[in-house]
């Protein structure tokens, strides 16, 4: 029985060893801050997760077996069981690994519902991720979601920064000998979702890196767009390390997003537009620097697999013989 107004609940799960100092967030962490200048609790909840953090030897080893976003996965799950009633609105955003992460706990609550709140106790936490993780008959699950679940949860929107694989050790050589912890993640956007954004980079070449883009099926009746961007991996998600200069190329994919976010019913500070002057024509951070250079097995990623596949008008703007038979996505599309 709803007992109080609709909230909207935001969970952001950051790429690894990402940072919220001040000039380091990610495009993730600069939209948490914005959601933060808003947040009040009486309209809403705000999660966010750092990512895995590689200190120490422990934590290293969870990036390498990739089992730490498991572990996220299933701690914002408990959290959004707790905190949503019937009518509420949920908006999962990430990047990078994060993005696997809020894309597989989307696809949790797509198969199984969330947790009805008394229900959502560790044991029972475990058990969900445990049938979602092996893909368990769907009368397993069915069985669980009858006795443990409910199913009416809305998810308004779900947008990510450049969704990647890479789970288990992303460095060179080194994530060919570590084998990914969590294939069972799926790649299809379920019927819980109503808008799905995916921003991604179109000059990334590290197969490390590869990208996971989202598949439709035919009854799902939401909206989707996945935007290429000039850039690598990291200039996407904002990775860029203080670099002032390369900073305003990262700030075109962050404004989109929020551009999006805000037709979809999210509220930001007055004026954010004035705070992320964006440049088409900024350097990359690349895929070339630092410990990046490193990587040796590189190839091209493969565009127009999917029908909502868009270039970004300012690749054409860096760039006007770039060719491409992708449809331009220009400002005035919504």
């Amino acid at each position: 029985m709803q007992t109080r107004a609709p909230k909207n609940h935001f969970i952001i799960i950051d790429g690894t060893q990402s940072r919220l100092d001040e000039g380091h967030e990610t495009n993730a962490g600069i939209l948490y801050k914005l959601l933060k200048e808003k947040h009040d609790p009486k309209t809403g909840s705000l999660w966010y997760d750092a990512g895995i953090q590689g200190h120490g030897l422990w934590n290293w080893a969870t990036i390498a077996s990739g089992l730490g976003i498991n572990r996220t996965i299933r701690d914002a799950y408990a959290y959004l069981s707790t905190k949503y009633q019937t009518g509420d609105k949920i908006y999962l955003f990430g990047y990078s690994r994060g993005a696997y992460a809020v894309r597989s706990l989307a696809g949790m609550i797509n198969n199984l519902g969330l947790l009805r709140k008394d229900k959502a106790i560790e044991r029972l936490v475990r058990r969900a991720f445990t049938l979602y993780e092996f893909q368990s008959s769907p009368a397993r699950m069915q069985t669980f979601s009858n006795a443990n679940c409910r199913t009416d949860a809305v998810i308004e929107m779900v947008g990510v920064w450049d969704t990647v694989k890479a789970l288990g050790l992303p460095y060179p050589l080194l994530c060919r000998l570590a084998p990914m912890a969590t294939e069972f993640h799926n790649d299809r956007i379920g019927n819980p979702v109503r808008n799905g954004f995916q921003a991604l980079a179109l000059n990334e070449t590290r197969t490390a890196y590869c990208p996971v883009l989202w598949h439709t099926d035919t009854h799902w009746t939401g909206h989707l767009e996945q935007v290429w961007f000039r850039g690598a991996h990291s200039d996407i998600g904002g990775h860029v390390w203080r670099d002032a200069k390369s900073r305003k190329l990262s700030n075109i994919p962050l404004v989109w997003m929020l551009e999006r976010s805000e037709l979809c019913g999210v509220k930001l500070p007055e004026g954010w537009r004035d705070r992320f002057p964006c440049d088409p024509h900024a350097p990359m951070i690349g895929s070339t620097r630092g410990i990046a250079k490193f990587f040796l097995f590189r190839k091209p990623r493969v565009r127009g697999k999917h029908p909502n596949e868009y270039v970004h008008h300012t690749v054409l703007e860096q760039n006007p013989d770039f060719k491409t038979a992708l449809p331009i996505q220009n400002p005035a599309k919504t």
